[in-house]
């Protein structure tokens, strides 16, 4: 006797006229999976399937680490997912080209620790929501090209990431400790760190 499966399929609406505005802001956050003791998971059923496209739960970092963040062009920058495999084995790959319009010092040691890291990167899109692009399960390949630039042609440095997933760069809405402060993914606003402000004198 066949096993029964419940049915996940849905209907997927969208409203004439709704703007679904493209691209992905100006700044990203990243960390090394190494600094995660905590990764936020997918709602799943019985049968180990993902039932939504949405992370449940926050990042956990080790004690004293937090999200850095690149600072990118977002005319230049892009998220793509593409499926890759056969069935049932089927998953997505999930793309982030990053440029950064600067060749300096900063932007030039990135390759020392992005190259050969297994990184994850957290991007937020036009409309607000933060998505994720790497997860616990698949290592993500992260690389890191540079252009000096010739004529009026600028200079920049591009980070792309490959990541494989079940769910097409899935949502976020917790909470990424970063170096301003506490952001909270659900509504973007910021709690700044207990650290602002001080050592400025009496």
């Amino acid at each position: 006797m066949s096993a029964t499966c419940p049915n996940l399929q849905q209907s997927i609406a969208w409203c004439q006229g709704a703007p679904e505005y493209p691209g992905i802001r100006g700044r990203v956050y990243y960390t090394s999976k190494g600094n995660i003791v905590k990764f936020p998971t997918l709602t799943r059923d019985t049968l180990k399937r993902a039932t939504s496209a949405t992370l449940t739960g926050s990042f956990e970092l080790a004690s004293g680490e937090v999200w850095k963040y690149i600072d990118i062009n977002v005319e230049k920058s892009q998220l793509t997912s593409e499926a890759q495999g056969e069935a049932p084995s089927q998953t997505q790959l999930n793309k982030l080209t990053m440029v950064h319009n600067g060749v300096g010092e900063a932007a030039t040691a990135a390759a020392v620790y992005l190259n050969n890291n297994d990184n994850v990167f957290v991007v937020q899109d036009m409309a607000g929501r933060y998505r994720v692009v790497g997860n616990e399960r698949w290592q993500s390949v992260t690389t890191v090209a540079q252009d000096n630039g010739q004529g009026t042609n600028p200079a920049s440095t591009t980070i792309e990431v490959q990541a494989t997933d079940e769910i097409a760069a899935p949502f976020y809405v917790g909470t990424l400790e970063t170096e301003d402060g506490t952001i909270d993914c659900s509504d973007g606003s910021v709690t700044p760190s207990e650290t602002d402000g001080e050592g400025d004198g009496e």
